[in-house]
């Protein structure tokens, strides 16, 4: 009688915390959103590789044998040290552009990865980005003169006479420029994304 303990049931009571507004007891918090950013540079990054892969095809494949009177001539990428270096910048392009849609794939699964990929994606599609466009730069140049010729140092052009592999060159080099712009786009994503994940 006249005792204040109060029942230990209602002191258990007041310990537990209420729930989060708008959830229920037991329930399990939601799983967290896919950043569909994600989807876009899956989709970026696939088509960097499928041009990547066509431009060294078609470079490849461009040899081309003309018969000027009693002698053979031949034009194949591997005469010029600009249309190797082409060759193999686009080679580690397409090789990186697929790894990285695989990565990429891996954070849409687990997006709690995300942050640190896009780090490491912005640093490195800025260096591959400098690969292609100055291969690409490379070989434009040397293309040029084979197109054109150049009077002052009386290099004449072979455009005329190897048609096909010039055909070849200037469509392994479109689809290459094609990459670059790719490359400059995931960049731009990958920045924005990251922007966006810094707290207000």
């Amino acid at each position: 009688m006249g005792s204040t303990d109060k029942p230990a049931d209602l002191e258990t009571a007041k310990e537990v915390p209420p729930p989060p507004k708008g959830a229920a007891y037991g329930s399990t918090p939601p799983p967290p959103k896919h950043d569909y950013f994600f989807v876009v540079d899956v989709v970026l990054r696939f088509l960097v590789f499928a041009a990547s892969l066509t431009s060294v095809l078609v470079i490849v494949i461009s040899k081309q044998t003309v018969h000027l009177g009693p002698r053979i001539s031949v034009a194949k990428f591997n005469h010029s040290p600009a249309f190797i270096y082409f060759v193999a910048a686009l080679s580690v392009a397409g090789l990186y552009a697929i790894l990285t849609t695989l990565a990429s794939l891996s954070v849409i699964w687990k997006p709690i990865l995300s942050t640190k990929f896009l780090l490491h994606f912005v640093f490195l599609d800025v260096l591959v980005l400098g690969l292609v466009a100055s291969a690409t730069g490379t070989a434009g140049g040397v293309a040029y003169i084979g197109y054109k010729g150049n009077e002052h140092t009386q290099w004449q052009k072979v455009c005329s006479t190897f048609d096909k592999f010039c055909q070849h060159v200037v469509g392994a080099l479109a689809t290459s420029l094609f990459a670059s712009v790719l490359l400059v786009l995931l960049v731009w994503l990958s920045t924005f994304t990251l922007h966006r994940k810094i707290p207000k």
